[in-house]
């Protein structure tokens, strides 16, 4: 049996990438191909093409892919000019001997790939990035930002006021219990240049495994890179754990820092046989979206909430 996972704003590529495992297509095909939808929505400003731009006004774009059957992984960390992490991502894990490609040399790649560049930063992305500047700094001082000393404490005092939600996770298995898993994000808002979350980082963000299952982690990225949250989720399923039981104790690992920081953590998981979950530490919750060959369109349902 087929199944389809992915984080709420996962809804444009969702149909998409069911459809290729309908057709008895590959988890790693899916999920990059709903990503990709994804990161062409410009009405997302957290994904891809319509993303918020780093505090100097540059879009930097974060991606990873897992082939759970093989253990094999890409993914590309501050990538600038090229809509298309996910699809670069691949190309790192099955065009070279590497896993992670970051900045320049993942721009680099990315040409060498023949991947077509693009202007990422939207008039509506450069507009937001201007207002929220402008709480912190001068009108007058924003387009010679770059030139601060003091960026560090800029960023520091824009990351205490704003905590940002906006990562797209895809979790599939397709017709031979092969799993995938692709998550893809703009990354914080506002971020200081070259920060990565844990989107890119394979056994934080992301971490998919045949033998056990997937997760696929949003929010504040520091503490899932801290915690190894999506590898938790997998570990845990292989000690044994359900699905549910595996999300809420990788949820407890991380309770004394989301309560230390105040920042918020969601997972979408799903265990080798094709059971889906999802879990959130956002007080109003939050919904993730499940297809499977049962269902005639995608399916919202409601994320178990953990308190902190």
């Amino acid at each position: 049996m087929w199944l389809m996972v992915a984080s709420e704003n996962g809804m444009p590529g969702m149909e998409r990438a069911a459809q290729i495992l309908g057709e008895g297509g590959t988890a790693l095909d899916a999920v990059e191909a709903g990503i990709r939808l994804a990161e062409s929505n410009a009405q997302d400003d957290g994904v891809g093409m319509g993303g918020l731009p780093n505090v100097l006004g540059q879009v930097e774009l974060d991606a990873s892919i897992m082939d759970g059957r093989t253990l094999a992984a890409g993914a590309v960390g501050a990538l600038q000019g090229y809509g298309h992490p996910i699809s670069v991502a691949r190309c790192v894990m099955e065009c070279t001997t590497h896993v992670l490609l970051v900045g320049k040399g993942a721009s680099r790649f990315a040409a060498e790939m023949r991947f077509s560049p693009c202007e990422l930063l939207t008039e509506h992305a450069r507009r937001k990035w201007r207002e929220y500047l402008q709480q912190f700094i001068a009108e007058e001082e924003i387009d010679s930002i770059g030139h601060r000393q003091d960026l560090v404490s800029v960023v520091k005092e824009i990351m205490q006021e704003w905590l940002h939600r906006g990562t797209v996770n895809f979790l599939a298995r397709d017709s031979h219990a092969d799993i995938a898993c692709a998550v893809s994000t703009s990354g914080w808002p506002l971020k200081y240049p070259g920060r990565l979350g844990d989107s890119p980082i394979i056994g934080a963000g992301n971490y998919a495994d045949n033998r056990y299952g997937a997760a696929a982690c949003t929010h504040h990225g520091e503490l899932a890179i801290r915690a190894s949250t999506a590898r938790s989720v997998v570990l845990y399923m292989k000690m044994g754990l359900s699905v549910e039981d595996a999300c809420e104790e990788a949820m407890r690992d991380l309770q004394p820092l989301l309560a230390a920081s105040g920042g918020t953590m969601s997972i979408v998981a799903m265990d080798r046989d094709g059971h889906p979950f999802g879990i959130t530490s956002v007080p109003e919750g939050e919904r993730y979206l499940v297809m499977t060959a049962g269902l005639s369109a995608p399916e919202f349902r409601q994320a178990v909430c953990f308190s902190v």
